[in-house]
């Protein structure tokens, strides 16, 4: 993966408007927070494969982490944090950022064809 590019990032998300694409976003802390300090809450979420139209792409913020938001009829659907990108040989959009210590923390996947599992 390479640091975001803002340019080719939100070309490629406009190449996938109003057409029906599967998505795969997760965010997690995971086992990370909680063996380490009884204090930190442990979050995340995990989505595959679901499957949206979204009318408007945006990415904003900076290389300290990047919004990348897609506006569907019914709302949006975003990722924070993401700071590395692929264009992979399937020409999926890959997302993602991790901490300091390269453990995942987010990830934003878009894709014309289902991840596969």
């Amino acid at each position: 993966m390479e640091a975001i590019d803002v340019a080719i990032v939100q070309l490629k998300l406009d190449e996938f408007l109003n057409e029906t694409v599967y998505i795969h976003i997760e965010t997690t802390n995971g086992a990370y927070a909680s063996h380490h300090n009884a204090d930190v809450f442990n979050v995340g979420v995990f989505m595959r494969n679901a499957s949206i139209r979204y009318t408007q792409a945006k990415i904003i913020g900076d290389q300290t982490g990047y919004r990348v938001g897609l506006k569907t009829d019914n709302g949006w659907v975003y990722a924070e944090g993401v700071r590395e990108y692929e264009i992979d040989e399937l020409d999926r959009l890959l997302l993602a950022g991790h901490d300091r210590e390269g453990r995942l923390m987010v990830a934003l996947q878009i894709s014309r064809t289902p991840f596969k599992e």
